[in-house]
């Protein structure tokens, strides 16, 4: 039978923040002395169990899940028959439990479920709108060891010799097959003195002297430049929806500020918390 100590406790946690209603479409799959365990809780017990159990297959996955409610509704058990259900520190702490599963509901309500389409798409129409144009540059080179093999490239170029096909014939970097293509890039992508001399060029013309770097002498050809365009709403969906959410829980948490004054006794304590609260 599986055993895992982290399962015990969020099924612990879980079972006992949310009481189970025994409804009569609630099946009752297991029973622990005179408590019954229904499919309600084996399936919270299934939503909770510990990532590494969630690899496995689906029915050892209900049997873990299982082992570890049968143990919960053991050891609670024993727990209420020893009066620790009325110890303060337990009461506490399950208040402490049901304030923030509140807290998870109140916010899957009015933040997550609150979301819609149409936010998220404005977002990211905003979000676009707002970014600095960046050039974008479509080079071809051939990478050479010595100035002089560069030199002597160029001047078969100037003689009306195709790039591409000199380039298969004479580069040294593995994209030689390619005629050199080094595809779309923006600033930023290449070292230096590479990226300053194709940034520097018109489409259609390659460079009249070798361009030097770390891995030997260039000769540069520039096909096309565009403005690169913004990641697609499909690629970026997801992270424009977090951050609808958080605006939008910090919308919540500022309006419940508003509404009920919060009082921090210790003086570093209040420091600390406003501090905190003036961060973006």
């Amino acid at each position: 039978m599986l055993r895992n100590s982290k399962l015990a406790l969020v099924l612990c946690l879980g079972l006992t923040a949310a009481p189970f209603a025994a409804l009569a479409e609630d099946a009752v799959v297991a029973k622990v002395g005179d408590l019954d365990i229904h499919q309600s809780e084996l399936d919270l017990a299934i939503a909770n169990l510990d990532p590494q159990l969630q690899q496995l297959p689906e029915e050892q996955k209900k049997v873990a899940a299982l082992s570890g409610v049968i143990d919960v509704k053991l050891l609670a058990g024993n727990a209420t028959a020893e009066g620790l259900d009325q110890d303060e520190a337990f009461k506490k702490r399950m208040q402490y439990i049901a304030d923030r599963e509140l807290h998870n509901a109140y916010f899957k309500k009015h933040v997550v479920d609150a979301v819609t389409d149409d936010e998220v798409k404005a977002r990211y129409d905003k979000e676009v709108a707002a970014l600095p144009q960046q050039e974008e540059v479509h080079a071809r080179h051939i990478l050479v060891k010595t100035e002089d093999e560069a030199k002597a490239i160029i001047k078969e170029l100037d003689e009306g010799k195709d790039f591409v096909e000199l380039a298969k014939e004479h580069s040294t970097d593995p994209n030689k097959s390619e005629g050199g293509d080094l595809g779309y890039f923006g600033k930023g992508r290449m070292v230096p003195e590479f990226e300053e001399a194709a940034f520097a060029m018109e489409p259609g013309t390659y460079s009249k002297v070798p361009v030097k770097t770390q891995f030997g002498f260039h000769i540069i050809k520039v096909e096309d430049k565009r403005v690169a365009a913004p990641p697609a709403y499909k690629d970026v969906e997801q992270q424009i929806r977090q951050l609808v959410m958080r605006d939008k829980y910090l919308e919540v948490i500022a309006k419940s500020k508003a509404d009920a004054k919060v009082e921090i006794m210790d003086d570093d304590l209040r420091k600390g918390y406003e501090d905190v609260s003036k961060q973006p």
